[in-house]
């Protein structure tokens, strides 16, 4: 038996010694894998930590990597979730799947962007911007011109099934109320406004002038910008009685009992940072800073001199599961 017990030590060593030299962590991701994962080749270059990073595909965008969350709540796999947008981090957040994390990156992010008690941090955002063709005599300057006449099969929108035109609607739906959101959506209809597949084919649908405008994320705007196609760029609802331009941010979280938790909040920490920022302002995403004194994207305005919207992503995320069945019944009517 003390014979056993010697030849044994030495394994019970080396693998005690493996467990704790675990110099990982792992992140699951909704952004594009093309702008998050240079960001996260830079974290463990500048920390040793490895990184396994589980990215979600384009036809399933955050739908599918939320999925897995819930399914492994009781087996965490990961220790962070990177999202695209804060409105499926509250789902998460309302099914106990997340921890709350105060990084000390944080500080000088607006609180409208951080989660009250922490369990989801905004960085790095996206506006909903209004693209039109150059040249036109007259342009949109808010949401509502979709249901205005003068504008009569000129506009095109994505799907409000998916992606962030469901999120704008949702806001709408937490600011305008039931009775004014569904009265604009009916004009919006009657006005005889395209339906794309996504943000970036009405962008597409713009600049090859098929569609006098159409409201879209800003990173579709600023690419097709980039291409050389002539399209302008239009902030929306920017007046003093107006509902302000719908600012999406990605948000970082720890998960619940997340395997390497030290390592997922080092990780939260340097995505967070003013650092990365200004890196994620520099790519091609042309992502806006939400920390004051990180330069933003040439092609866009900072976040100070934008009218954003007073969301409540809380409110948000609940209206969105809501109204899911009418927005499905509003598309399937649509002529």
């Amino acid at each position: 038996m003390r014979y056993l017990l010697l030849l044994l030590a030495p394994l019970l060593f080396v693998g005690c010694q493996e467990k704790t030299s675990n110099d990982s962590v792992t992140i699951y991701v909704s952004e594009d894998q093309v702008f998050s994962e240079p960001l996260l080749k830079d974290f463990e270059k500048e920390t040793g930590i490895k990184v396994n990073a589980i990215y979600d595909t384009e036809e399933s965008k955050s739908t599918g990597v939320m999925n897995r969350l819930i399914a492994e709540k009781n087996n965490p796999q990961a220790d962070v979730y990177w999202a695209n947008e804060p409105i499926r981090a509250e789902v998460l957040r309302q099914k106990g799947i997340l921890a709350s994390y105060q990084s000390p990156n944080a500080k000088g992010i607006p609180k409208q962007f951080i989660q009250k008690e922490f369990y989801w941090t905004g960085f790095s955002a996206r506006v909903r911007l209004i693209v039109a063709q150059e040249g036109l005599s007259s342009k949109p300057s808010s949401i509502l011109d979709y249901a205005n006449p003068q504008f009569k099969a000129k506009g095109v929108i994505a799907n409000p099934l998916f992606g962030t035109t469901t999120a704008h609607l949702s806001a709408l739906f937490t600011l305008w109320g039931e009775k004014k959101t569904k009265a604009f959506l009916t004009k919006l209809k009657a006005n005889k406004t395209a339906i794309s597949t996504s943000n970036g084919e009405s962008a597409d649908f713009v600049a090859s002038k098929r569609y006098a405008f159409s409201l879209v994320d800003s990173d579709d705007a600023v690419s097709r910008q980039n291409e050389g196609k002539k399209i302008t760029f239009i902030y929306p609802d920017q007046g003093a009685n107006d509902v302000g331009a719908f600012v999406v941010p990605n948000a970082v979280m720890l998960l619940n009992h997340a395997p390497h938790p030290q390592k997922g909040k080092q990780l939260i920490d340097y995505l967070l940072s003013k650092e990365s920022e200004a890196k994620l302002a520099k790519a091609d995403c042309a992502q806006i800073p939400l920390h004051e004194g990180v330069t933003a994207p040439k092609a866009l305005k900072p976040l100070n001199e934008i009218k954003v919207m007073p969301v409540n992503f809380e409110k948000v995320a609940e209206k969105m599961l809501e109204i899911q069945p009418y927005l499905k019944r509003w598309i399937e009517s649509y002529e």
